[in-house]
């Protein structure tokens, strides 16, 4: 295990917390079917599921007139709402230092997306001002439509910028209280005091305020019932780092669009290149340039963007005030997965853990054994690769979802 992460599971774990944690089930559960599991008193378990929820450490979301709780990943779980956190009696900046020590050297990054994963927690927000006329985008990709659809707003400090305050002395020109949650997402930062709620008219002031800044929008890999959308910058943003410092482009997933340049309209200032975060926009000379009648260049540069990491955010085109740098359709399909339950099934069988979500139990011989056994199977690259295809990924996610029906788990299907 990493010596940094190691440190951080015994800051936030009591010994009888971690003895819940390696007990639980792997996938959202009842109190219920926890006790069964862990066998532990349901009054006593509850009573620590609460305090692990107050600390992020787990999540308790409300399906179907009862709390399932569910362990909270790394990221976007335990980093994020430990330093979303607020009141009285919180190290703030010890925090921040051992999350930015197991982070420095990437060993996160590594471990998600070493291997030549598809899927991320997150994807690439376009700016509608920067999409070009007559291109066609979906509701899914449009922040306006999102606020719009959404019926709870919350908002509170972004993790990656508290951190780098805490643990390098830094504060970013980006207000802290940037990070927005919609719905469910919404309701359990309120609920434990991590975000603040906000109306639809103060989320719409929010997302105008990063627009003018300039930011990356980081959204919740989802097409519904979107749970967060991040207000990027490459100063602070971990998920922007892991593509700028550790270069592994897959931690943001690209939008459907990238940044097309009309020539004519040109001028070849440069906005576009200091406005992207991650660098993908390079200016190259231009031999024998033109001149104008007083025999000026008239233009000495022109920019070549990188589409092997451009996530399609549109932050260049923004800055553009010719014209000349608008967002169209890729040519390559991207796939953004239409809800919670099929980002959590292709990211488990991008990264060879599916098997956990079918047997769930810990503690049971027998799954133990068939974990090993359907595990296996699963990390087969021929197989890997046939389910995740454009002919087969629909069928075997909705075979996925039946086989979550029949375990009694249907309301899975509802985050």
């Amino acid at each position: 295990m990493n010596d940094a992460f190691y440190e951080i599971l015994k800051e936030f774990y009591s010994v009888e917390e971690a003895e819940v944690i390696v007990r639980m089930p792997y996938v959202s559960s009842g109190l219920d079917r926890i006790s069964k599991i862990t066998k532990i008193d349901k009054t006593k378990l509850q009573h620590i599921l609460e305090g692990l929820s107050a600390k992020g450490l787990v999540m308790d979301i409300w399906l179907r007139g009862e709390y399932k709780y569910m362990l909270s990943p790394l990221f976007v779980g335990v980093f994020e709402f430990t330093m979303m956190r607020t009141g009285d009696g919180l190290n703030m900046k010890k925090w921040g230092n051992l999350f930015n020590n197991y982070m420095h050297d990437g060993a996160p990054f590594r471990a998600n997306f070493n291997g030549g994963e598809q899927t991320s927690i997150a994807r690439a927000l376009p700016h509608e001002e920067a999409v070009g006329d007559h291109v066609e985008i979906l509701d899914y990709e449009r922040a306006t439509s999102i606020i719009e659809e959404a019926e709870k707003f919350s908002v509170g400090n972004c993790s990656c910028r508290h951190k780098k305050l805490h643990a390098e002395g830094k504060e970013c020109f980006v207000p802290l209280s940037t990070c927005t949650s919609f719905g469910i997402g919404a309701e359990y930062l309120i609920r434990h005091k991590m975000a603040k709620e906000v109306s639809k008219s103060e989320m719409l002031e929010i997302f105008a305020r990063s627009k003018e800044l300039g930011l990356v929008f980081s959204a919740d890999n989802v097409q519904k019932r979107l749970m967060f959308i991040c207000h990027c910058c490459g100063c602070c943003c971990q998920i922007l780092n892991g593509i700028t410092t550790h270069g592994l482009p897959a931690t943001l997933v690209t939008s459907t669009l990238i940044p097309e340049i009309d020539e004519e309209k040109c001028i070849g200032c440069k906005k576009c290149s200091k406005a992207c975060h991650i660098n993908a926009i390079e200016m190259i000379p231009i031999k024998n340039p033109s001149v104008d009648a007083k025999g000026k260049k008239k233009k000495k540069f022109k920019p070549l963007v990188d589409q092997s990491i451009c996530v399609g955010c549109g932050v260049c085109a923004l800055d553009c005030k010719t014209g000349a740098l608008k967002l169209v359709k890729r040519e390559k399909n991207v796939i953004h997965p239409e809800t919670t339950f099929h980002r959590v099934i292709l990211q488990s069988l991008d990264r060879g853990t599916l098997q956990n979500q079918i047997f769930d139990n810990p503690g049971s011989m027998t799954q133990t054994v068939m974990r090993g056994i359907v595990g296996g199977f699963f990390k087969l690259f021929l197989v890997k690769k046939a389910l995740m295809s454009d002919a087969l990924r629909s069928t075997f996610l909705k075979t996925m979802a039946t086989g979550v029906k029949v375990q009694g788990k249907g309301y899975i299907l509802e985050l």
